[in-house]
Parts: structure tokens; sequence; C-alpha cells
């Protein structure tokens, strides 16, 4: 406990960005008209490819004897192309609404 309090007081400004950021981004969701969320979900997913690079970068400086640093780096990597793959599937099937069916 001791370990998190010092940690907490250390880095305030860290703690208070990510709770505004979680507030923030609250509020502009609620505010997206329900026929926008599949768009931009789709959108924030295919971005999510930062994570990816990040993941494969933190993975490259790690020593090769941390185990631990390379099965979350690894996890994060599948995970995050999971994330990106289903965002271009979403984008596709919600382009496919608005394409016209060929006449026979």
């Amino acid at each position: 406990m001791n370990v998190l309090s010092g940690f907490l007081q250390l880095h305030i400004e860290l703690v208070y960005v990510v709770v505004l950021s979680i507030f923030l981004g609250i509020e502009v969701i609620s505010r997206v008209p329900s026929v926008l969320h599949t768009p931009l979900m789709s959108g924030a997913n295919a971005i999510h490819g930062v994570v990816i690079i990040g993941a494969i970068i933190v993975m490259g400086q790690a020593d090769p004897h941390n185990v631990l640093a390379l099965s979350i780096g690894m996890l994060a990597v599948i995970v995050g192309t999971l994330n990106v793959v289903g965002g271009f599937v979403v984008t596709d099937r919600m382009l496919e609404m608005f394409s016209r069916k060929p006449r026979k």
C-alpha cells in the first residue's frame, strides 16, 4: 500500500490527466448521435494500430530474459491486432450497406 501511495504522490498530475480524460471522453461520446457510433468506433479501432507499434517497440527494448514484459507485450500485439482487424471488418460491413446490389 505504501508503494501505491508513494507513486500517487509523485505522479499526481498524471492521475489528474487520466481522470479528466475519462470525464472528457464520456462527455464527448455521450453527445455523438447513435447513427455515428459505428463509423467512429471503426475508425478508433483502426487507430489502435499505434498500440501495436508501441508494444512492438517496448518488446524490442525489453530484456530478453524478462518473460513478464515480453508476455504482456505479445498480448498487447495480439489484442491490438484483433481490434484493428475488427475495426476494418465493421467498416467493410458498414460500407456494404451503402453499395448497390448488382442486377441480375
